[in-house]
């Protein structure tokens, strides 16, 4: 046999099952670059929805870091140096400046960072790393040869230590769970303290200030259902409103009390404020912390926006907005000591009050919004890559698709909220809780950071040394000091995370075990042959789509099918949603086919990619692009044509070696006209199939167990948690948005 297609040969001889994919797709266009109009109306929007944590926090910092009173003057300025450097090397400098450079083609968290990780590495638990997934133009693996080598070591290390990847994941689950305990407590706290300022002027028990702050929380969490593009809008000119009052009254109350107070920007004061009283000095930093709270909202929420316009607006408002609203409440506070406890308001000039309360509540409830919109943002990249029970996902803007609605979630953060005002009654208590959420969120980003600084950026040793001994030791030192008030509400963000870190481990855990059933049971070449041959199946007109997990192979509930009712539409695709370790999958790169053998069966696999921020697009715009897509592939698939004719030449005994040269182009051009006419026929056998037939969704329905002799731990697991989890959330059905009159279940037990 001659080289009639070399090496294309052997690959068409590949077994159908398990090579590579042939992928679908147009040149993609590149990345969307924002102009500067655009940027600048994404910055607007951003002032009301990333903003209001850390803008309000001015509410309630000065009254908890002196919960016992000023003891000494100077504390003030100490407190106020504080303040100052917190916000100039955590906000500023660690995340403005570093931090949103780690962002996973512009979505932000911890997950995107864990997902930025997994697509350099490895590391995930269900293999979705295939050699495949790097021609992806959204993968953008390439990276500088600087430090390669060090790069290299610790993506090796990573790969080979289940441990390490297990630790990762759990890390950024942590990481997760302690943003959604961000997103109940921020709201009860900013609501309550802005709400409390009406005590100053009328007489006003705390339970009706308790109760009003829940109506308020109640009204924010039913009016999500209109977006976070539409909210931006609605909210941003409050806030703007809101940084520009308080800057004004801060330089007033410098100007009007004691502007000696910006001493506090020479570092010294700091030393002396923990010489005078190290041990009270060290448990304030528990109410200092709350002036950065918020942080994880400005990363997290990037999906929503980008990294240009989140900068621009932090730089040029909220950072120096925030440095004279301090200023202003140390500098009255030089003179007032004795009402630290209600500094804001004391500190409003008279004839502002009752505006400024106004506002004031209005910043609180948009305060609550920041982490509200990152809630949704992190749970549903959690649930894209399998580490969530499905939950109805609504996109709230066609121009930005990290805008989403999470109705589920929504409701129940708006419950736990309800249940925290109610319980606490207090902004101290709630501050407490609140310190250790934000600290914890913020190590973990640290942690991630700091990896992919190494293995990804390769950034020089002492600039990575430099990062962690600096941003590491003062988050440390932060979070040592919300421990010490752990008996005092600091409990509440731990045991937060510790019931939803135990849903996503369930939930992940059974995933990659099934996945692992399905790839160890899936079906050869021979098994569909002899299944086809000894049941006699009929072909009926029709496409049939079923869906699995399974990227690789035939899954092991086709031959169930195949065994209970032996019929099968003519055509068949086995389609598996793949989501892979980046944040957009373009729409023009898709979907994968391969042709599983034997080819007169008319059965095809299928997966269709998708990042963890894309929109999964319904039945009907599915089932189109699917088919248009997979009659693209017969007619273009890659060296097709090659591969035909190669073994047209190759089971003709009459031809020889000689005959297949240059001198034979004839016999070639008439065998290559031959192949083209018969994959024009495959074409068009599957449009009419199409036309004189439904398509039909195939949905496995899946009954997991134990096998015995499972452990009690793992029996209570698969068998009554992940149950009770998967009773109470959304069905496939649901998810893939199929009207049932073309759904048809398939059961199968797994023994896992």
């Amino acid at each position: 046999m001659a080289t009639v297609g070399g090496s294309i040969l052997n690959r068409g001889r590949a077994d159908s099952l398990d090579v590579e994919f042939s992928r679908v797709s147009k040149a993609h266009q590149g990345l969307q670059v924002l102009t500067t109009a655009a940027t600048l109306q994404l910055a607007f929007q951003s002032i009301g929805v990333v903003y209001g944590d850390i803008g309000t926090s001015p509410l309630y910092v000065f009254s908890s870091t002196f919960t016992k009173g000023i003891a000494h003057q100077d504390d003030i300025i100490g407190a106020f140096s504080l303040i100052i450097y917190s916000l100039t090397l955590l906000p500023l400098l660690k995340y403005v400046f570093i931090v949103l450079r780690a962002n996973d083609n512009g979505e932000g968290g911890t997950f995107a960072l864990y997902s930025l990780i997994c697509r350099h590495a490895k590391i995930s638990l269900i293999p979705n790393h295939q050699p495949e997934d790097r021609e992806l133009s959204t993968y953008q693996l390439a990276t500088p040869s600087r430090q390669l080598k060090r790069a290299l070591a610790i993506k090796e290390a990573l790969e080979q230590s289940n441990a390490a990847k297990i630790a990762l994941l759990v890390l950024a689950l942590i990481g997760t769970s302690m943003v959604i305990g961000d997103g109940v407590l921020t709201p009860c706290i900013s609501v309550l303290s802005a709400v409390g300022g009406i005590t100053n002027k009328l007489p006003m028990s705390q339970d009706v200030v308790v109760w009003i702050s829940v109506a308020i929380l109640i009204l924010l969490f039913l009016v999500q259902r209109f977006g976070t593009d539409h909210v931006g809008y609605a909210f941003s000119p409050f806030v703007l409103t809101w940084f520009l009052l308080i800057a004004g009254i801060g330089v007033y109350n410098l100007v009007t009390y004691d502007s000696s107070v910006l001493r506090a920007f020479y570092p010294k004061y700091i030393i002396d404020y923990f010489k005078r009283d190290s041990k009270q000095a060290w448990i304030s930093l528990g109410g200092i912390v709350l002036c950065i709270t918020g942080n994880e909202a400005l990363f997290a929420d990037l999906g929503h926006f980008s990294v240009r316009s989140i900068q621009v607006v932090f730089i040029v408002i909220v950072y120096p907005s925030l440095i004279l609203a301090y200023g202003g409440q140390a500098s009255y506070l030089r003179k007032f000591p004795g009402n630290v406890d209600r500094v804001f308001y004391m500190s409003i000039p008279d004839r502002l009050y009752w505006p400024m309360f106004v506002v004031s509540v209005a910043a609180a409830i948009i305060a609550s919004q920041a982490m509200i919109s990152a809630t949704f943002s992190i749970l549903k990249q959690s649930m894209a890559l399998g580490c969530f029970p499905r939950v109805k996902i609504i996109h709230t803007s066609k121009k930005n698709e990290g805008q989403v609605y999470i109705p589920e979630i929504n409701y129940i953060l708006m419950v736990a909220c309800v249940i925290v005002t109610l319980a606490f009654k207090t902004t101290t208590l709630i501050g407490n809780a609140y310190g250790i959420a934000v600290l914890g969120v913020m190590l973990i980003t640290s942690m991630l950071v700091t990896l992919v600084m190494l293995m990804i950026w390769q950034t020089n040793l002492i600039l990575v040394a430099m990062f962690v001994v600096v941003f590491g030791s003062i988050e440390l030192i932060y979070y040592s000091a919300c421990l010490y008030k752990f008996p005092q509400g600091g409990y509440l963000p731990l045991a937060f995370a510790a019931v939803l870190l135990s849903v996503m481990c369930v939930w992940h855990y059974v995933h990659i075990r099934k996945y692992a059933y399905d790839v160890e049971h899936k079906v050869s070449n021979e098994r569909i042959r002899s299944l086809f041959t000894n049941l006699n199946v009929t072909r009926v007109p029709g496409i049939a789509l079923l869906f699995s997990e399974l990227a690789h192979g035939v899954p092991p509930i086709f031959p169930h099918f195949i065994t209970n009712l032996p019929s099968i539409h003519s055509v068949v695709v086995f389609v598996s949603v793949k989501y892979l370790p980046v944040s957009t999958v373009p729409a023009e790169e898709r979907f994968r086919f391969r042709q599983v053998n034997p080819k007169e069966y008319k059965m095809y696999r299928c997966v269709a990619l998708y990042g963890y921020k894309d929109i999964r697009i319904g039945n009907v715009e599915f089932e189109t692009e699917l088919l248009e897509s997979l009659k693209q592939f017969i007619l273009t698939r890659p060296h097709q044509i090659e591969i035909r004719v190669s073994q047209r030449f190759e089971n003709n005994d009459h031809l020889t070696d000689k005959l297949v040269g240059p001198e034979d182009g004839e016999i070639q051009n008439q065998l290559l006209i031959q192949a083209e006419s018969e994959l024009q026929q495959e074409v068009d056998f599957l449009e009419k199939a199409r036309e004189s037939g439904e398509v039909v969704y195939f949905l496995g329905e899946s009954q997991l167990s134990t096998r015995k002799g499972s452990s009690l731990v793992k029996k209570f697991v698969v068998n009554y948690a992940y149950h009770f989890l998967r009773r109470n959330c959304r069905q496939g059905t649901t998810s893939l948005d199929i009207p049932h009159r073309n759904i048809l279940h398939v059961g199968m037990n797994y023994q896992i």
